[in-house]
Order: structure tokens, then C-alpha cells, then sequence
């Protein structure tokens, strides 16, 4: 049974959507702000974090800064704006997922599964590891090296640069990229795919204005560099 985490404020919503996810079999735990919601991510160790962004104290933003300086758990961001440059600031500080309010129980509940899905793909894919050049991803442990570097990737940026280490060489197009990454449900969503990539090249490039690994075929899709 996975474990959920809700971070908001709202009493009423996280008592209704706890309510809704036990009943689709999940084992959920609330705070009602961020720094509880921190408390809780220690204390309770939970399998994915639904973390509403405007909150007293500490907001979505701070918080989900704080997870990533402790924690690769996936996170699914929740949000009363729909604009660009929120979706691009929560992917760009670790989001897994975002979701605009209002929504619908159901929806949620299928993001999460969602991500849960790409995260346990990732997980028990073999073989244990993967190199091209100075890179090296070990799939038993979700780390990632270059050189002698690790370097720190969301699971969502984890399970991207995978599918493009495994089929190194190929032009994988958006599209493809999304039904393997996020999922088919995901279909309409090809924006993540450009957004994820940014976020990615910035983490994994020595220089991100001339990536040495992502390349964009312009027109086609995505290639993994193989010199």
C-alpha cells in the first residue's frame, strides 16, 4: 500500500480527498501547512507528497525546496494558477506533476497513480546500469554520476534521462517520450517533455547552451549523444 502525503491547508479538501484516496487503497497522512508538512515527510517516510502551493507559514514554493534538499519523493504540486511561469518554476525546483485547481478527485487520483507507475518502472528496470561516456545511471539505486559527480535528479528527470540513455543514438519524438515517461494518459501533454528537458540539460550539462548529451532535432524529437 503507498503512502500519501497532503500538504494544504484547506481542512475540508484534504479531509474529503483522504477520504476518496483510502478508498482507492492508498494509506494517506495531512498537515496542514508547510512546515508540518515537513514534520511529516520525516516522520512518516511517505511514498509521494500532494503539495498545495499557497499555504501560511511556508508556501508550496518553499517547501518544495526544502524536500529536495532532503528527499527524491515524488511530488505532485497543486495550485489555483494555470500560467506558464508557475508550471515552469515548479518543475524547475523538482515537481513531479501539477495540477490546477479546481479538480476532480478522480483526476488527482490518476496523476498519482501516474507518477507511481514511472517511478516503480524506473525502479525495477534492468539491467542495473547504464553508461554512455562519462555518465553512468544505476538503476538499482536511482543515482547518477558523471564522472565523479553525482548528480541530483528528480524521479521524473531520473526516469527521462533513462529513456533516452536506453535507446542512445535514436530521434525519440515528444510524443513517444510522454507515453513512455508520464504515461498514455499523458498523450495531449507534450509541453512536459520540453519543459523536463530544460531542467535536465541545466543539471546534466557542463555547458546548457551547448549540451554535449540532449541534443533537439528540431522538427523530430529528442537524441541521447553517442560519440
Amino acid at each position: 500500500m503507498s503512502k500519501l502525503l497532503l500538504i494544504d491547508d484547506d481542512q475540508n479538501l484534504t479531509r474529503l480527498l483522504s477520504q476518496y484516496l483510502e478508498a482507492q487503497g492508498f494509506e494517506t497522512v495531512t498537515a496542514g501547512d508547510g512546515k508540518a508538512g515537513l514534520r511529516a515527510l520525516f516522520q512518516h517516510n511517505p511514498d509521494l507528497v500532494i503539495l498545495d502551493v499557497t499555504m501560511p507559514q511556508r508556501d508550496g514554493w518553499e517547501t518544495l525546496e526544502r524536500i529536495r534538499e532532503v528527499s527524491e519523493v515524488p511530488v505532485i504540486m497543486l495550485t489555483a494558477r494555470d500560467e506558464e511561469t508557475d508550471v515552469l518554476r515548479g518543475f524547475s525546483l523538482g515537481a513531479d506533476d501539477y495540477v490546477t485547481k479546481p479538480f476532480s478527485f478522480a483526476q488527482l487520483s490518476a496523476r498519482v497513480h501516474a507518477v507511481l507507475a514511472r517511478i516503480h518502472r524506473a525502479e525495477t528496470a534492468g539491467p542495473d546500469e547504464l553508461v554512455q561516456r562519462d555518465l553512468t545511471v544505476n538503476l538499482r539505486t536511482d543515482q547518477v554520476w558523471r564522472g565523479g559527480e553525482r548528480v541530483n535528479l528528480t524521479p521524473t528527470e531520473f526516469k527521462l534521462l533513462v529513456a533516452l540513455m536506453r535507446r542512445a543514438g535514436e530521434v525519440l519524438s515528444p510524443e513517444e517520450l510522454v507515453r513512455e515517461v508520464w504515461g498514455p494518459q499523458y498523450a495531449g501533454e507534450v509541453g512536459h517533455v520540453r519543459r523536463y528537458v530544460y531542467h535536465l540539460r541545466k543539471k546534466l550539462e557542463p555547458d546548457p547552451d551547448h549540451p554535449r548529451y540532449i541534443h533537439n532535432e528540431r522538427g523530430f524529437g529528442y537524441r541521447f549523444i553517442v560519440e
